[in-house]
């Protein structure tokens, strides 16, 4: 440990996130990890971690937090409005939070995580091999509240000669996902897979990193029963009776028992983990 990261306000929600936990699926642990992984792998390039460094992962901004120590912290993600103390600081660039000093985070305008990377990384106690927060089956450390202590780990690598890193924000209107039909989009009737890939969806504000629940044109089905329960993968489109669809992002759940019809390209998934509610959504089969 080299200082400590002291949490003064942790706004509507902040999470530890690392790069998660993967291949634990058959015994019923989900990856989990970061919603946006690009934001959090430039995190750390930028305060010279290796990119699976644990960072902090901030939902709708509000953030605030102090150090004991000198530290070399970076924001990336959703640009959310920053000061260190009352001075505004940028985005997308190394900054110096000075011993004591406290560094703010207001509402993002568009996108919605903003990844906050401290050089050394957060130490907290890993769980199988990750540092991060799974909300769904309670493992890593806590949801940070007001006072929790945040250990930081010893720098392990060089700061980078460049400081400043060119990255394209969160888009703040439609976004397009590219999925892949399948494996039960035989469940569903023409019409309906005509609709997914034709129709606008909006992100409801029951959503939170579990999943996005979406609001449109109820999808009918061409079968009725249920299915045995399958495995779950981060990107699937499950569709309960409802037949409003929900798109899984990282904490999702291993298994279901309703059909999934589609799944959104590994490439398109950091984007939907910046999707707030509210937002449209469409989705391009390929």
């Amino acid at each position: 440990m080299t200082g400590i990261v002291e949490v003064v306000d942790p706004g509507p929600l902040t999470t530890v996130q690392d790069l998660g936990r993967p291949g634990h699926g058959g015994w019923g642990v989900s990856p989990s990890g970061a919603a946006d992984r690009g934001a959090l792998r430039l995190a750390n390039r930028l305060v010279g971690n290796d990119e699976t460094a644990a960072a902090l992962e901030a939902t709708m901004g509000g953030l605030r937090v102090r150090a004991d120590v000198d530290l070399q912290v970076a924001l990336t993600g959703a640009r959310a409005p920053a000061r260190i103390d009352d001075r505004p600081v940028d985005h997308l660039t190394a900054l110096r939070l000075a011993r004591g000093a406290t560094l703010e985070l207001g509402s993002p305008a568009a996108g919605l995580r903003t990844y906050l990377g401290v050089r050394g990384g957060i130490d907290a106690e890993p769980v199988l091999g990750s540092r991060s927060t799974d909300v769904l089956a309670g493992l890593g450390p806590a949801a940070l509240v007001a006072g929790h202590r945040l250990a930081v780990g010893r720098p392990t690598g060089r700061l980078p000669v460049l400081d400043l890193a060119p990255w394209p924000d969160p888009p703040g209107g439609e976004v397009t996902l590219r999925v892949r039909l399948g494996p039960r989009d035989d469940w569903f009737t023409a019409a309906a897979r005509t609709e997914l890939g034709t129709r606008s969806w909006t992100v409801t504000s029951q959503s939170n990193r579990v999943g996005l629940r979406l609001d449109g044109p109820p999808l009918a089905r061409a079968r009725t029963g249920e299915l045995p329960t399958e495995g779950m993968v981060r990107g699937g489109l499950q569709v309960p009776p409802t037949g409003l669809p929900t798109l899984f992002l990282a904490d999702h759940p291993v298994t279901g028992g309703y059909p999934v019809i589609a799944v959104v390209l590994d490439a398109d998934l950091d984007a939907t983990g910046q999707l707030r509610p509210g937002q449209q959504v469409r989705f391009r089969p390929l």
